[in-house]
């Protein structure tokens, strides 16, 4: 098997789905690079590494929020990512030109519903209302 550079990867894959902004597969990338860095150099090994639905999702939360702060959900739906199942599916279209692996065991219904992107993306940010007791005048 050949390894494609990530920009012939992107070619191939917007040439069969063009759902997702190309920015986004960049962004999903840099996710998974510093992801298994991270599993990489905790296990003090060089083996291949496996992450776990949740596991990628996360690390692609907290990656998002710490990159884009309060911009993050805008600058999701503008990618077209609007759920986890969106993540699942850029990461399977990913498997498919060679950039990632799976097991057996890894399909696209284990992202489904992983994570809430308003309580994720919104709510950290949204002021906190004032209990209506506290203003109320006795």
């Amino acid at each position: 098997m050949q390894i494609l550079s990530l920009e012939n990867a992107l070619a191939l894959i917007l040439k069969k789905d063009q759902r997702y902004h190309p920015d986004a597969f960049v962004f999903l990338r840099e996710v998974f690079n510093s992801k298994t860095k991270e599993h990489r150099k905790n296990q003090k090994t060089r083996a291949m590494t496996h992450l776990s639905a949740r596991q990628c999702v996360e690390k692609f939360r907290d990656r998002a929020l710490k990159e884009f702060g309060p911009m993050t959900i805008h600058v999701l739906h503008y990618w077209g990512i609007r759920s986890s199942s969106d993540i699942g599916a850029m990461i399977f279209l990913f498997i498919d030109v060679g950039i990632l692996g799976k097991t057996e065991g890894d399909t696209l219904d284990s992202f489904s519903h992983l994570l809430d992107f308003k309580e994720a993306f919104v709510l950290p940010f949204e002021a906190p209302t004032l209990n209506s007791k506290l203003l109320s005048v006795r």
